[in-house]
């Protein structure tokens, strides 16, 4: 039996906890989203070297897959279907996309035996895109927060 001085608590008590639980809810959220982006970019790395690795012929003498290349096989990676891209943004930046700048391509024979390593390096700066937007509802001023996410892959020459 209620006094009819408890009335209203729960809706006190719902009321301090309901931010914390969004936070909570949303901070999930926001980082899967930071997850998925660190997941595309590493495996966009890991097939420009696996398209980088195997050399071509032109019947006598081995040739190397150029660095443009390389490049293009990790913009499609990241540009699957040649369109909309793999990296979440939704819509609140415009589309993602790399440019020559954010993918690193390194040749190195660093125990001398003649057969080179090859190292494709993908560098993303991940905006989140929630947090900003949630302060922004209770007249907070949250600048863009970004992290950069990384993607490298190395592999031996075939």
């Amino acid at each position: 039996m209620k006094n009819r001085s408890d009335q209203g608590v729960s809706a006190i008590e719902f009321a301090l906890v309901l931010p914390l639980l969004l936070i909570l809810v949303f901070g999930i959220i926001e980082f899967s989203f930071l997850l998925f982006d660190k997941a595309v970019i590493t495996n966009a790395s890991r097939e420009g070297a696996r398209a980088g690795i195997v050399y071509s012929t032109d019947g006598e003498n081995p040739i190397q897959v150029s660095d443009d290349t390389i490049r293009a096989v990790v913009r499609d990676y990241v540009n699957d279907d040649g369109g909309s891209s793999s990296l979440i943004s939704l819509g609140s930046a415009g589309p993602q996309t790399l440019q020559d700048g954010d993918i690193a391509i390194t040749r190195a024979d660093p125990d001398g035996d003649g057969v080179e390593d090859l190292t494709v390096r993908v560098t993303y700066t991940y905006t989140f895109l929630l947090f900003p937007n949630m302060a922004a509802l209770v007249g907070g001023n949250f600048q863009l927060l970004t992290v950069p996410l990384i993607g490298e892959t190395l592999m031996r020459m075939e």
